[in-house]
């Protein structure tokens, strides 16, 4: 029997975790993740030279601050004069370094944007991950299911497994085995390492607008299939607002200026800031 419209919708937004804005529209949420330093502190390093022609590890934090001054003038690091990059400065951010990646990124502390990416996951919410580095997409993906099975840090297999399945039951959809849902469901979140195979990790905000408009236009579908495809199935009135809201966090400031500066007026689009470990709401 047909449940009234507003079982129907109680049952809808349950289920596929909605928050209802105060116009009454119904937002399904969506999340773009930079991984160093706002989903992990890794202990990947970019390689600096000394003046004395030593090579310095510089961590991922201390980047975001330095990139703009690395080749272009001597300053102290450290103890050490900084006089520019290393010969293959990024070599750990790369494909050379997919096998280090997946270990630290089981060992790596937690970062700010750790609690949005377990209420991501554990909601089975679509996700993209958009990072300087340059591993092989695939090594993301692996890291995030990988992450996902030990259970790290409040992620729940159960919890990701129950909101997968209760949303193929919404649309009548063939059930599958757990390990089964978790790639289907990472097969449909996005995974760009935006140097892997091209740009520069010391300026990547050209690189990271790229990926995130290609996410936005892929949600802003997905939103549109899913509304369409729960009124085909007489799960929702035509009435019903179906609308979607995309949050991306990234710790380094000029990212942040150039995710608010392209995308602060997109509908539905929220810009979050994560340096120095706190979080901040940006629009």
């Amino acid at each position: 029997m047909r449940l009234n419209d507003k079982k129907l919708n109680t049952l809808i937004l349950r289920l596929l975790r909605e928050s209802a804005s105060e116009d009454g529209v119904h937002k399904l949420k969506y999340y773009a993740f930079d991984w160093d330093d706002n989903l992990m502190y890794m202990p990947t390093v970019i390689y600096l030279l000394d003046d004395k022609g030593n090579e310095i590890g510089m961590s991922t934090k201390d980047f975001a601050k330095y990139r703009s001054k690395i080749g272009e003038e001597p300053f102290q690091y450290e103890g050490k004069k900084i006089v520019g990059y290393a010969e293959d400065k990024y070599r750990d951010f790369g494909t050379e370094g997919d096998s280090k990646f997946l270990i630290d990124s089981l060992i790596a502390p937690v970062g700010p944007a750790w609690d949005d990416f377990v209420e991501c996951i554990n909601g089975g919410s679509i996700f993209s991950i958009i990072t300087a580095r340059g591993h092989n997409p695939e090594t993301l993906k692996e890291a995030c299911y990988d992450l996902i099975l030990s259970g790290r840090d409040g992620l729940n297999m159960k919890s990701l497994v129950d909101s997968l399945r209760k949303y193929r039951d919404l649309f009548d959809m063939e059930d599958m085995e757990d390990i089964e849902l978790i790639w289907e469901y990472l097969g449909l979140c996005k995974f760009h390492p935006v140097t892997f195979g091209q740009g520069s990790a010391a300026n990547p905000e050209h690189l990271k607008k790229i990926a995130f408009r290609d996410f936005l236009n892929y949600c802003r579908e997905l939103a549109k299939e899913l509304h369409l495809r729960a009124i085909i199935k007489d799960k929702i009135s035509n009435n019903f607002i179906l609308d979607f809201q995309l949050g991306v966090s990234d710790d380094d400031p000029k990212n942040v200026e150039m995710f608010d500066t392209e995308f602060g007026d997109e509908p539905g689009v929220k810009v979050y800031s994560t340096q120095s470990g706190n979080k901040r709401k940006i629009n």
